[in-house]
């Protein structure tokens, strides 16, 4: 009898040890997994970056085009509005939008009809970029 308790501690034992091992290496992640799920988030991380820093880009782009349309509106409104006649050739003035800085360069063609001339105006930034040309006919008021 004493012999068959023996046997079964022992398989007691490498039941416990087999368990042990078993256990042991389902634990936790390897180095190599780990650095691969460090580069995934790494690069995903990075294309966020850069998708946030275009999509700002954009918004400014549009602010600025859209108060570059409201200048040149502005300015071909109070030509209509003032019915006045231009003289043929280049002309400019400042024409701001809130803390914006703009310019507004008008270049007035004849047309075909004596009694109309073609005001374009050009909104230039800062930088001296085009940023918006509009256009429109102007009738002699007179």
């Amino acid at each position: 009898m004493p012999m068959a308790l023996d046997i079964s501690r022992l398989n007691k034992v490498v039941v416990m040890r087999m368990h042990f091992k078993k256990n042991r290496h389902q634990h936790g992640f390897t180095l190599l997994e780990v650095l691969v799920a460090l580069v995934i988030v790494g690069t995903a991380l990075g294309a966020s970056l850069r998708a946030i820093g275009s999509l700002t880009q954009n918004s400014a782009d549009l602010r600025i085009a859209m108060m570059a349309t409201w200048s040149a509106e502005n300015r071909l409104t109070q030509i209509r509005l003032a019915r006045e006649w231009p003289p043929l050739g280049q002309r400019g003035s400042d024409c701001p939008q809130g803390e914006l800085v703009l310019r507004c360069e008008e270049d007035i063609f004849a047309t075909p009809n004596p009694a109309f001339r073609r005001v374009q105006v050009t909104v230039v930034d800062t930088d001296g970029r085009k940023v918006l040309t509009l256009s429109q006919v102007v009738p002699n008021a007179i």
